[in-house]
């Protein structure tokens, strides 16, 4: 009896473990929010894309709603995002680039064939801005306030109602208060 009691419990582990797993692959990271909500922007010292001479601290988000958009030429959803930042940056909402775990060659060649809506293009290769604000992929944007604090944070591809429905609305009363 306890033989076969023993057999069940290989069954009952690989049954718990798959269940696990179904639920955490179902798990949309979409949803996910940032801890960062309410918080100071990270600080950091970037060079920029275009310029390796030139540098940025956080005083960059200062004074002005800045949307920061983590990026990478390498990511596909990124292309398909930019259609929607151009629109934000004519419809005068600023934005700030992090080029995440990419080449600088490969980031200018994005920008060059698609248009940069960016203000400022900062260069982060090894991923350091892009862990201190807990990305795990891109495309990624943090809408920060004039005072340099995190108010919105989206994951994945900013789509066209995701302008209209979330981002403007914020962009503007963040302007306003």
């Amino acid at each position: 009896m306890t033989r076969r009691l023993l057999l069940l419990v290989p069954l009952v582990l690989f049954a718990g473990l798959a269940v696990f797993l179904y639920r955490g692959l179902n798990h949309d990271p979409v949803g996910r929010e940032s801890a960062l909500i309410g918080r100071e922007f990270p600080a950091f010292s970037l060079a920029t894309v275009a310029d390796p001479d030139v540098r940025h601290d956080a005083s960059l988000l200062a004074g002005k709603v800045t949307l920061v958009n983590v990026w990478g030429a390498w990511c596909p959803t990124c292309r398909e995002e930019m259609p929607q930042l151009m629109a934000l940056a004519e419809q005068g909402v600023r934005l700030v680039g992090v080029d995440y775990k990419d080449t600088r060659e490969a980031a200018t060649e994005f920008l060059d064939t698609l248009g940069d809506p960016f203000a400022v293009n900062l260069f982060d290769p090894d991923g350091t801005l892009g862990f201190d604000l807990g990305v795990y992929g891109a495309p990624e944007s943090f809408l920060v306030d004039r005072d340099g604090i995190i108010r919105y944070h989206h994951t994945g591809a900013i789509r066209p109602e995701n302008v209209e429905q979330e981002i403007l609305p914020r962009v503007q009363r963040w302007r306003d208060d």
